[in-house]
């Protein structure tokens, strides 16, 4: 499997609701992550080179909770779940970077829900 992809602008990485194999590391470029919702499409937020995205796959495994698209000509690098899983098993200190953009991201969405925007499902029950 190639590792690195080269991306044109508007190209679709995944969709939401799609299978969550992999993450990615964006080396070029910039990289919008949206949903659509009943008002039209929100974007969530623009990333840029030595960011990753698509990384809550990697740990749950559940389908996309947005869609990814380039924004201009852009190469992404590609975390399969296996290399993860290497890491995890071999350097678990290499995780640490990928665990302070997930904290820094719930973080984030506690601030924009106390600001009083409501997720997607919001009045579902969260069971343990």
């Amino acid at each position: 499997m190639n590792l690195r992809k080269n991306l044109a602008e508007g190209e679709i990485i995944f969709h939401e609701g799609s299978l969550s194999d992999c993450a990615y590391i964006i080396g070029m470029g910039s990289i919008e992550i949206y949903t659509t919702t009943a008002q039209g499409k929100k974007t969530l937020g623009t990333l840029g080179e030595n960011e990753i995205f698509g990384e809550m796959g990697l740990i749950d495994g559940l389908p996309r909770s947005a869609t990814a698209r380039a924004c201009e000509t852009s190469v992404i690098f590609i975390l399969t779940a296996q290399t993860f899983e290497q890491l995890v098993h071999k350097n678990p200190k290499a995780l640490l970077p990928i665990l302070k953009i997930l904290t820094h991201r719930l973080r984030e969405t506690v601030i924009a829900l106390k600001k009083g925007y409501k997720l997607p499902g919001a009045n579902r029950r969260l069971t343990a």
